[in-house]
């Protein structure tokens, strides 16, 4: 967000301090060690940071790239899902302590969305159910031919649910079903159109709602799913 002229305050997910908010000086200064291109959503970074548990924002005194997008910043499809996940984390991840699980699963996940080729289309799905093991509600997997309708409410598969919803049908319930039994490297074998894939990203976030509170509007999903329209003409 900017903060004035030439100040930007950013959110960042830390390895050590969980999230915390920074204050960027100069970022549009002729000498400016900060580039815009450091504050792109997912950017992955390598700080040297002052915290003061007293400041709402903490000061930064050098800034490096981790690890060099390749692919995000110049595929439509990339920066889209780039952009959607990042609106989720700021929305969901609010804790100021080290997760170096959950920061680990993050790294890793967004070098495999700028390195990763093929299902790419599929990845914000398995990436944001994924995410809820971190998050403290991940489902329980029991589909079988029996427990074939899911329940966000208990996050689990049931034969019928006393108060089902209109959304949740036995093909979007093998969707979820499918989708927590594949890994990053099997995207590609998830075979779905643009249709259901949109039907199981609003499932996944009526979810999130269920068990986080509201998210609020989510305002990345029209230009992700516009994205995928158009991939698909």
């Amino acid at each position: 967000m900017k903060y004035g002229e030439n100040k930007l305050v950013t959110n960042i997910y830390t390895e050590t301090h969980g999230r915390k908010a920074f204050l960027i000086h100069g970022l549009h200064g002729h000498k400016s060690k900060f580039h815009p291109t450091f504050f792109q959503p997912l950017t992955l970074l390598d700080l040297e940071v002052n915290i003061n548990p007293k400041r709402e924002l903490q000061q930064v005194k050098e800034i490096n790239f981790d690890y060099s997008f390749q692919a995000i910043p110049y595929d439509n499809t990339k920066r889209a899902i780039a952009l959607f996940l990042a609106e989720i984390l700021f929305k969901t991840l609010k804790e100021e302590e080290s997760n170096t699980s959950l920061f680990n699963y993050l790294f890793h996940a967004i070098q495999l969305l700028d390195a990763k080729e093929t299902g790419i289309a599929n990845f914000h799905l398995v990436f944001l159910m994924n995410l809820t093991k971190y998050l403290g509600f991940y489902p329980i997997n029991n589909y079988s031919e029996t427990n074939c309708i899911f329940d966000p409410v208990n996050g689990r598969f049931y034969a019928f649910i006393s108060i089902p919803s209109a959304n949740i049908d036995r093909t979007l319930s093998l969707g979820i079903h499918r989708l927590l039994t594949l890994t990053f490297d099997q995207l590609e074998t998830l075979q779905l159109n643009h249709q259901t894939r949109n039907a199981l990203l609003r499932l996944i976030i009526d979810f999130y709602h269920i068990h986080l509170g509201s998210l609020g509007a989510v305002k990345s999903l029209p230009i992700l799913q516009s994205v995928f329209e158009e991939d698909e003409k």
